[in-house]
């Protein structure tokens, strides 16, 4: 496996936490309030959607270990959904381990719908990343709208963080 991606993932994850505080810092009864205006609704459901994207794409098409959908309601606050990324970090490191022709592309399946998705093992590990960080500004545009604008340290943001050297 590329140590690369294993390093990159890692800053992933830091940079998850920020988030995660931000959330666990709001009033639970807003991290879960929902708004019309937002696709999935609340920030709890946007992050269990993140987590979906990882399950699937990682577990179920690339290690071929279908993952039970994670739903909004059964993660009823940021701890919760804390444990439901650890369950998404175990699938990606799996995937890390056993990934071994990371750029080779294949044609996928869906077993039920039958639809067709060209991938490779590199793309199933970005693509949840780069919607992850879609969605982190979702989540954070959503926490201003219902009156809770992100307050972060100077110099941090819900970015990728900085390389620890």
């Amino acid at each position: 496996m590329n140590d690369d991606l294993r390093v990159f993932y890692g800053w992933v994850r830091r940079s998850r936490e920020i988030l995660f505080d931000y959330c666990a810092s709001l009033p639970p009864e807003i991290y879960t309030q929902e708004h019309p205006d937002f696709a999935f609704g609340s920030i709890r459901n946007l992050h269990a959607h993140v987590a979906d994207c990882y399950l699937w794409w990682v577990g179920t098409v690339g290690l071929g270990k279908p993952q039970a959908p994670i739903q909004g309601a059964e993660t009823p606050d940021v701890a919760a959904m804390r444990a439901v990324f650890a369950q998404a970090d175990a699938v990606v490191e799996e995937a890390l381990q056993t990934f071994n022709q990371l750029d080779q592309v294949y044609e996928w399946t869906h077993p039920v719908r039958g639809w067709k998705a060209r991938v490779s093992q590199r793309w199933l590990l970005l693509h949840p990343i780069t919607h992850e960080f879609h969605h982190k500004g979702q989540i954070t545009a959503l926490g201003r709208v219902l009156g809770y604008p992100a307050v972060l340290s100077p110099g941090v943001d819900t970015d990728l963080v900085n390389p620890e050297f």
